[in-house]
């Protein structure tokens, strides 16, 4: 909304305002704007989730040391989402139809998670919505998110090409090309690709979700992740560096760079109050969220193969838990001591501010890497 004030209706009679037509300033003052709310209107919000009594329970199998977090407020969530979404309103160009995209894809991810915390509020124990409705839902929102990009790209707006690390001219198309040729059927020839990003996207929220269990370690690695996405984002939308590093020019993702800068900037705010010990937890509502955000950005920008090491951590958060299970029903016997695998080194005696830390150096080393993928292909 800022955008269209200053810079379509009032550039033209005031030249200085010529500033804010440029992607960088924008994302700038958009991450600024995301982190003051966050801090600002962060106290209250803590204080009305008390007055409620809204309270995390803890589940008794854990690591005893979390047992007298029982009770911080939780849905912190809410605070997150308003965090980014305002200043994505702010800031950004909202004719560009991948904007909304985006934000509707987070914000329904928030809405499942909301509807998780608030039954587990309700019954006051550690069970919200049934498993089978919570991942119906997420494959809802995410096969939504899929239709949304076919359909630009019927418009001409949108490419459902992938891009293959390291290969610069390997980019296949998740198509039916014969299906594709039969009259009326074009929207079916798109099913693997639908599919595909169902699996991307529910996958990356769910895999947050199971790294929300330590004081700031999911919005520690949410922070590291969405920074690395901003630099991706900005490259892929950006003329001159998309043709250098041979990426796939995509003109309207550019302004979700600011999508990515209001993550960031939210991340930081909300991390204030989670840092150990935290005043607040973020929830289903913040874990869905932000999962689903980083996993809808990794689709519309092309990066869905790169993804596993733009959220390495999540990935590694992610695979414990399937080992685990898996090993647990076939032979019997348990891999870690617990899962998710941040709970294994709390038992095997790290305290929970090293591995906090541990885990977001790691974080960093994947988001690193994934960055040199640009140049190396």
């Amino acid at each position: 909304m800022l955008y269209w004030l200053l810079y379509q209706k009032l550039y033209p009679h005031f030249s200085p305002f010529r500033i804010f037509r440029y992607l960088t300033f924008r994302t700038a003052f958009a991450s600024l704007t995301a982190m003051l709310i966050a801090l600002i209107i962060g106290p209250y919000v803590i204080e009305k989730l008390r007055e409620f009594q809204i309270g995390q329970y803890i589940r008794e199998e854990g690591p005893q040391a979390h047992q007298k977090k029982a009770g911080t407020p939780t849905m912190g969530g809410v605070l997150i989402c308003t965090a980014i979404l305002l200043p994505t309103l702010l800031w950004s160009d909202l004719s560009d139809p991948l904007v909304w995209v985006v934000t509707l894809s987070t914000m329904a991810f928030g809405a499942i998670g909301f509807a998780d915390d608030y039954i587990k509020i309700v019954h006051r124990r550690n069970l919200g919505l049934s498993a089978r409705a919570k991942m119906g839902l997420q494959i809802l929102a995410s096969a939504l998110v899929g239709c949304s990009l076919v359909y630009l790209e019927w418009q001409g707006n949108y490419s459902t090409q992938l891009m293959v690390p390291f290969f610069k001219n390997l980019r296949p198309r998740f198509t039916i090309p014969a299906l594709a040729q039969i009259p009326h059927f074009g929207l079916l020839a798109f099913i693997p690709f639908v599919l595909f990003v169902i699996l991307v996207i529910v996958g990356s929220s769910n895999a947050v979700n199971l790294t929300d269990g330590l004081d700031g370690l999911a919005i520690g690695c949410t922070i590291i992740a969405a920074g690395a996405l901003t630099v991706l984002t900005y490259v892929s939308g950006h003329a001159v560096f998309a043709d250098y590093l041979e990426l796939q020019r995509m003109p309207l993702v550019g302004e979700l760079t600011i999508f990515c800068g209001s993550m960031v900037g939210a991340s930081i705010g909300f991390l204030w109050y989670n840092a150990h010990p935290a005043q607040i937890f973020m929830g289903d509502v913040g874990s869905l969220a932000l999962g689903g955000a980083i996993g809808t950005m990794a689709v519309v920008i092309k990066q869905e193969l790169l993804l596993p090491f733009i959220g390495g951590i999540f990935v590694v958060e992610a695979l414990s838990v399937i080992l685990q299970v898996g090993s647990y029903k076939l032979r019997k016997k348990r891999i870690f001591r617990m899962a998710p695998l941040h709970h294994h080194f709390e038992l095997m005696g790290w305290s929970e501010s090293k591995v906090i830390v541990r885990f977001w150096i790691g974080a960093l080393v994947f988001a690193l890497f994934a960055l040199t993928t640009l140049k190396l292909r």
